[in-house]
């Protein structure tokens, strides 16, 4: 019954992750590193493949432009692209997809199967990183995962139960580069347990080098 149990469990958190990879798509938010493609209908003069998003978090385009591309979707940059091209071109029709995501790099730390530091693409997110790191064991309580933010010892606490019982996916937080997953088992204290178990074992004493 218990290893049934394990297997329900498993299935619902895997069911999920493909329900929120498929819900999310679209408002998947442009950031520094990201790869995009852009294409005009009727005008292949127009297109431009593997335009990354700079530092500045803008584009240039032809015609266009520069643009500022952070923190948009594929269709709201489209929209842009659209009105700033509708000077020189009629009706266009512009299409922008995502080409090569960029990659957060967090550690995933404590009652997991796979401890360590992850790069991770798309959505960012918590189950994103649990699942990379093979996933919580039996002894971790879901009820109380941390994260960590870079730079800071400020914590935030998730419930995971919320969202592999109940769907809550506005537990379902975005990460950061250089965040801190821990999942603790019964007993801990972030503190006097976790905090310095952080510290110690990774050497991330200085989060903002």
């Amino acid at each position: 019954m218990k290893r049934l149990g394990w297997c329900w469990i498993f299935t619902m958190l895997i069911g999920l992750f493909v329900f929120c990879v498929s819900a999310w798509a679209d408002d998947y938010r442009l950031g520094p590193g990201d790869v995009i493609t852009i294409s005009v209908y009727g005008y292949p003069e127009l297109q431009v493949e593997e335009l990354s998003i700079g530092a500045d978090g803008r584009i240039i385009f032809p015609l266009a432009g520069g643009l500022v591309a952070t923190g948009l979707t594929t269709q709201e940059l489209a929209n842009q692209l659209t009105s700033s091209l509708a000077l020189y071109v009629k009706n266009p029709h512009v299409t922008v997809n995502v080409s090569k995501f960029r990659t957060t790099r967090v550690y995933v730390l404590g009652e997991v199967s796979k401890p360590g530091m992850y790069e991770i693409e798309k959505q960012h997110n918590l189950l994103d990183a649990i699942g990379m790191a093979g996933g919580y064991t039996k002894f971790a309580v879901r009820s109380k995962v941390y994260v960590v933010r870079k730079g800071s010892s400020q914590y935030q606490e998730v419930n995971l139960d919320s969202i592999l019982k109940k769907g809550d996916m506005s537990q379902n937080i975005a990460l950061n580069d250089g965040d801190v997953v821990f999942l603790t088992k019964s007993g801990m204290s972030f503190v006097y347990d976790i905090l310095p178990l952080i510290n110690s074992a990774y050497n991330i004493r200085n989060w903002n080098d």
